[in-house]
């Protein structure tokens, strides 16, 4: 009869650690849902923050660009901010030297584009990088065409920083541009296309450092 007594008991206490075993792993996987639903939720308020200024940075770009000399011949793409102008309006055929048409459109050009950049802190935060990009057609050799369009990002470059050149944001705009040449990379390769033969100033825009972010979202939820 003892013997029956004890393993009841026995069976018992076996049951209550049990139960307690189930209770501190239900607790735990709520405790880890519950911080994986709250940075998820963060994660997300982030990203839309993020969305909204690359959005609204096309628009303002687009409002500053239209009341420019040939501004009606800029391209402005609405999700990207890319502006894409037309090498005829800064080069003569084949060259890379500045046209003073050319010179005098980035006069006007340059100042009301970077002033976009820097009129908000959020877009001076998020566009890190400010790619000056000269492209060709498929016309020609590949590799005299990525030559010329380095050519000529670099003389727009140049001219920009220039001594001569001097517009507000000037010094800002510097830690920011970068020249570069793509030749005919992104060139309809079946024909000659005139639209391909352009200067590009391209956004690189911030990349969420997520484990400062993750960091962040631990010791808040602490």
């Amino acid at each position: 009869m003892s013997d029956l007594s004890e393993l009841e008991l026995e069976t018992e206490l076996q049951e209550e650690q049990n139960s307690g075993v189930y209770l501190s792993i239900g607790d735990l996987m709520s405790g880890l849902l519950m911080f994986f639903a709250l940075l998820f939720i963060t994660v997300m308020v982030q990203l839309n923050k993020t969305q909204d200024i690359i959005k609204k940075i096309p628009d303002e770009m687009f409002r500053t660009m239209r009341d420019l000399p040939n501004g009606n011949l800029i391209k402005i793409d609405p999700k990207t901010g890319d502006v894409s102008i037309p090498d005829a309006i800064l080069f003569d055929k084949g060259s890379a030297e500045l046209k003073p048409e050319g010179k005098k459109f980035l006069r006007e050009f340059i100042p009301k584009y970077s002033a976009v950049i820097f009129s908000n802190p959020a877009f001076e935060d998020t566009v890190t990088r400010v790619i000056v990009e000269g492209q060709t057609s498929s016309l020609g050799d590949d590799k005299y065409n990525m030559d010329l369009s380095l050519k000529r990002s670099l003389s727009v470059y140049n001219y920009v920083f220039s001594s001569g050149f001097v517009f507000q944001t000037k010094p800002k705009f510097q830690t920011k541009l970068m020249a570069a040449g793509r030749g005919e990379v992104e060139a309809n390769q079946k024909i000659d296309d005139p639209r391909d033969r352009r200067v590009v100033f391209r956004f690189q825009l911030k990349q969420i450092d997520w484990d400062k972010f993750l960091n962040s979202s631990k010791s808040q939820s602490k």
